[in-house]
């Protein structure tokens, strides 16, 4: 069988498999989806398991409707929100550096692309030392279509191919999609929201899609000082308490729950002995909230506090640590000038 066409089939399946439908925008830009009801059963099912615990919590991977999306890009704005600039200083470093670690053509893949920001930058080294660039950004917020429009006006030799689901799905994707190499990265600091436990997980499940010449780019945050992560979650115009309030309209939008907001309020505080910044909504009375999508009824007492997330901080020992248990050797760990943060570059050990 002529493998152009095995191909074809192989995709085809997977794409049936994972219950994805195909757009296509023009010979450059497409992506792919799951099914709106597939998506709201998820969430649904989640929240119903996470809000009937002693603690209850909501996973922050659902912040990121679009609203949530256009906070969280006003929250890397920020002046105390040091994480973005830090970050981005450290990426403008590896435009002379990055280059000799990518031997051959290789494909961008990005976890969390968001609006593709930082991503640029990558973009623009590897546009340097390729004729065509392959990105598909995985994202499991719908603001990823609006980020690819404009990636693909602004570079015009780069062909995209989005994929709006979470990162381990739409790894499985591309794990078969060829044997081009990945640069596979995971920007900003959403490692840090993983439990320890899950972080490793999650760690090997990416080691396991990788192939043997694939790349794996991963930012970490870094353990500082109390008072500038607790300004880094609490700031002055309250960009950040409105993100994430954001998630209760999502819940009442999407599984008509009748939360009132207003009956709830922003709490984040550093748990030293954990290094996290541990967020949480705090109820301002008794109440009690419907979510008839999920079969809920919640009875929340005043001051009772509903997780939201958590976003580890980590020590170099930690990060060298947890990558070799992952099965990763490390190429190198660039930092800020601060250190408030850093890149590390990983590859299979052999």
């Amino acid at each position: 069988m002529d493998k152009f066409l095995l191909h074809f089939i192989i995709l085809k399946t997977i794409q049936k498999e994972l219950g994805y439908i195909k757009h296509v925008m023009d010979d450059r830009l497409s992506y792919f989806e799951q099914t709106d009801k597939k998506f709201e059963n998820t969430f649904a099912d989640e929240l119903f398991q996470s809000l009937n615990q002693k603690q209850k919590s909501i996973d922050p991977k659902f912040f990121y409707d679009e609203k949530g999306s256009k906070l969280f890009e006003k929250i890397c704005s920020l002046p105390e929100y040091y994480l973005t600039g830090a970050e981005i200083s450290i990426l403008k470093q590896l435009e002379q550096k990055f280059p000799s670690y990518l031997d051959g053509d290789f494909r961008l893949v990005e976890l969390g692309s968001g609006s593709s920001t930082k991503t640029q930058v990558l973009i623009d080294v590897l546009v340097k030392l390729q004729k065509h660039v392959e990105y598909f950004p995985i994202d499991i917020s719908k603001i990823l279509k609006d980020s690819c429009l404009k990636l693909q006006y602004n570079y015009k030799t780069l062909h995209i191919t989005g994929i709006i689901d979470n990162y381990e799905r739409g790894l499985e994707f591309v794990k078969d999609y060829d044997d081009k190499k990945n640069l596979i990265v995971f920007l900003g600091s959403s490692y840090g929201n993983f439990y320890p436990e899950d972080g490793l997980v999650f760690l090997q499940k990416i080691n396991s899609f990788m192939k043997k010449n694939d790349l794996f780019l991963i930012g970490l945050d870094l353990v500082k000082e109390k008072t500038i992560l607790e300004k880094a979650y609490n700031d002055a115009r309250g960009i950040t308490a409105q993100f994430n309030l954001n998630i209760l309209t999502r819940i009442n939008s999407e599984l008509g729950g009748n939360f009132d907001v207003s009956k709830f309020t922003h709490h984040a505080i550093y748990n030293e002995n954990k290094n996290r910044i541990e967020i949480y909504l705090r109820s301002l009375s008794n109440q009690t909230v419907i979510i008839p999508k999920s079969n809920l009824v919640l009875q929340i007492d005043e001051n009772e506090l509903i997780h939201t997330e958590n976003s580890h901080k980590f020590t170099k020992s930690q990060i060298i640590e947890m990558f070799g248990i992952s099965g990763f050797q490390i190429n190198d760990i660039w930092y800020d000038q601060n250190k408030h943060f850093c890149l590390a570059l990983l590859s299979k050990k052999d």
